[in-house]
């Protein structure tokens, strides 16, 4: 590990005395509905909250609190129990669980924390704090900060490689994505991408998808070689990659393309990125993400301020679901 380059915290940063119940150890077997049903969380940063809709009735079930402002980014746990939301006014991550719906603990990461992500094994969530130009280490059983590390300038983007070797952070204002080992928490290289780089995502093919928010292309990151194999001109302003199926056709990348306010349908194979089609949404797309089966995609809308639901299979918005102001981020429960 290089020296300095990854500084370590003692005394939690939390706000009060909240923890979770049921972090520490495991908690104790109870009874399981025989199919737990699927939700969609919506990050709204002007409302400081998060929308809970039933991914099924597509009915709004609950808005929560974050008790913060700017609520921004979020992560769910794959058992569904704990939500992690970034808020970028105050730097702080809000955790809600998801069983009462509410903010039951709020931990200080950094200067406008902007991002956040699950390590593979879930002991750790990282946060992207851009105003700091690092990121933040939280441990997940304690709620405590361990350590920040520093990535690059303006960090808005978080991914884990699928082995958890590799992290991923993009930085708007190198026009680059960090290489973060894991292991040893050093920085491996930084890969030229383009005008600020955003969201990153895993794909299917276990290769890292970006999009340059600031101008009108995506990119494929290869973990293997550690270099862009792939590049593809969507329109201005893309914002988010989710993927999903068509029939037997996929799986296909769906981009959400704020300047044209559709998104775009590609094949996701890198190697022979092709558009299949484009699809009219609401005012100023951003957020994206489909339920498990792929059947399904939720779409945010920054200036609509609502969510629709794109049918994979005819490739037409079926429900629209007001939300709060400026949603951000949409994430749907396994």
């Amino acid at each position: 590990m290089r020296p300095g380059l990854f500084r370590a915290f003692g005394p939690p940063l939390l706000a009060g005395s909240i923890s979770l119940a049921g972090c520490a150890k495991d908690p104790p077997v109870v009874a399981q509905p025989a199919v737990a049903p699927t939700r969609v969380y919506v990050a709204n940063e002007s409302s400081n909250s998060v929308t809970v809709v039933d991914a099924d009735s597509l009915q709004v079930i609950a808005t929560i609190d974050a008790k913060n402002h700017a609520t921004h980014d979020l992560a769910l746990s794959r058992d569904g129990r704990f939500l992690l939301a970034t808020n970028l006014a105050p730097g702080r991550l809000s955790v809600i669980d998801t069983a009462s719906m509410e903010t039951v603990a709020s931990v200080y990461t950094g200067a406008r924390a902007h991002v956040v992500a699950f390590t593979n094994d879930e002991r750790q969530a990282w946060i992207a704090n851009i105003a700091e130009d690092n990121v933040s280490i939280l441990d997940i059983r304690t709620l405590r900060i361990v350590g920040t590390l520093p990535t690059g300038k303006g960090p808005t983007g978080l991914a884990f490689s699928r082995d958890g070797r590799y992290a991923y952070v993009s930085n708007q204002g190198d026009k680059t994505v960090a290489v973060v080992d894991t292991v040893t928490y050093a920085v491996l290289k930084h890969v030229p991408v383009g005008t600020n780089p955003h969201f990153l995502t895993l794909g299917p093919d276990g290769r890292v998808w970006g999009c340059n928010t600031g101008s009108n292309d995506i990119y494929v990151i290869d973990p293997a070689t550690q270099q862009v194999i792939a590049s593809f001109q969507v329109g201005p302003a893309p914002q988010q990659i989710a993927f999903g199926f068509k029939g037997l056709l996929g799986p296909l990348a769906y981009v959400t393309v704020a300047g044209f306010n559709k998104v775009l349908v590609l094949d996701a194979d890198a190697k022979r990125l092709r558009l299949i089609e484009e699809i009219d949404v609401g005012d100023a797309p951003n957020g994206i993400a489909g339920n498990p089966q792929g059947t399904r995609l939720f779409v945010v809308h920054e200036r609509s301020n609502d969510l629709r639901v794109i049918d994979t299979g005819t490739s037409r918005v079926i429900a629209t679901v007001p939300v709060g102001r400026k949603p951000i981020r949409v994430v749907v429960s396994k």
